[in-house]
């Protein structure tokens, strides 16, 4: 063999090995996922549709094993799901979920076990549909969480105990957990929580956490539970935020206002939403708005620009959410892509949202791509 042809036999020799290390790389970037990147900061964790756990759709959960140490029920543990007629169990989507959870070594949080919306309005009436008594509530709050929390024990991580009970700077929110039962309800959950599964991480999550009104009421009560020695172990911030919205300074502050009381900080539901705001802000899901085109701006896609815009905005909540890493415990997306992301109708029904770092195809998008580099800066 000619010196020429050696040459030639090793430089193809070469190529194959730089294109097989290069697939091999290739394969190895597609392996590694948002947990991993950030194991040693905090979990990340999604929200699972019923959709998913009814359909059991191999892409979505091979996307979520790869992407997520942490699972949340969307819906699935909702009283209004789980127990459609107040009365009845319907455990498949929750099992399933728990199921799934265990076989890819995920944390579960559990969503929510009081909560004024998505309730069978007969939990708070009896037979005669009068209104129930407080020991009459109290004692089907009790029986609810006990058996719930009771037949995931040592297997969902932590809960939602109570969620929204404030009101966006009144105090509490006038539920019917409230009228009937009083200002000890939320103490009350987390206290039949506690016994049903003592190992079990317990929390109080709601919207708009960046609130100031909200933030001082909420310390007052939480300075109260700690000072008495209410099981209470973290603050759950859902973190429906916008491009714009909020200032980031005043979320950063309740942050570091958790964090300085010794408790962890769950961001729980995070997305960012890219579209025009209508009249109606929040996140209570009984405000609605009026579609209008000029309030659902891309139907066909999100513009580049827009992309780049989207991807700043989650880096510069990561980048907050990395200085308080130590008391950050975890950050869950609400939903796994942008074509099942409940802002795609909430607060205007039938506008396309790109509010989550997967798109419709369940590919990454460049505000995915950001936070992988930002973890490995």
């Amino acid at each position: 063999m000619t010196h020429r042809a050696l040459l030639g036999n090793l430089a193809l020799s070469i190529g194959a090995v730089s294109l097989a290390k290069r697939a091999a790389m290739a394969a190895a970037a597609q392996a590694t996922g948002l947990a991993q990147a950030y194991g040693k900061s905090f979990r990340i964790g999604v929200a699972v549709s019923n959709q998913a756990l009814d359909q059991q759709i191999a892409a979505q959960l091979e996307l979520i094993g790869r992407e997520c140490n942490s699972v949340t029920a969307e819906n699935a543990m909702k009283w209004g799901v789980i127990r459609p007629d107040g009365v009845n169990w319907q455990w498949e989507r929750a099992d399933r979920l728990v199921d799934f959870a265990s076989r890819h070594r995920m944390d579960v949080l559990g969503h929510t076990l009081v909560w004024h919306s998505q309730i069978p309005a007969s939990v708070f009436v009896d037979a005669a549909r009068q209104p129930l008594t407080r020991e009459a509530l109290l004692a089907k709050m009790q029986q609810h969480i006990e058996t719930l929390v009771g037949r995931y024990r040592g297997r969902v991580w932590a809960w939602d105990v109570v969620n929204e009970a404030i009101d966006e700077g009144n105090g509490w929110r006038r539920s019917q957990w409230h009228n009937i039962i009083g200002d000890d309800f939320m103490e009350r959950a987390l206290r039949f929580a506690h016994t049903a599964d003592p190992q079990a991480q317990l929390l109080y999550n709601d919207y708009n956490m960046h609130n100031p009104q909200k933030r001082a009421f909420l310390v007052d009560v939480l300075k109260d539970y700690l000072a008495r020695g209410v099981p209470i172990n973290g603050i759950g911030m859902q973190s429906h935020v916008g491009l714009a919205y909020p200032d980031l300074a005043d979320w950063e502050r309740s942050i570091a206002t958790y964090a300085e009381m010794g408790l962890k900080v769950h961001i729980t539901e995070l997305d960012v939403d890219v579209l025009p705001v209508p009249a109606s802000t929040g996140a209570d899901v009984a405000n609605r708005a009026a579609y209008s085109r000029e309030i659902d701006p891309w139907p066909q896609g999100l513009p580049e620009a827009m992309q780049e815009q989207l991807a700043d905005r989650y880096e510069a909540l990561f980048r907050i959410l990395l200085r308080y890493r130590n008391s950050v415990e975890r950050v869950t997306f609400w939903g796994l892509h942008d074509g099942i992301s409940w802002k795609n109708d909430f607060p205007v029904r039938g506008r396309t949202n790109y509010p989550l770092l997967f798109d419709r195809n369940m590919q990454p998008k460049p505000a995915h791509q950001r936070l992988m580099k930002l973890a490995a800066a």
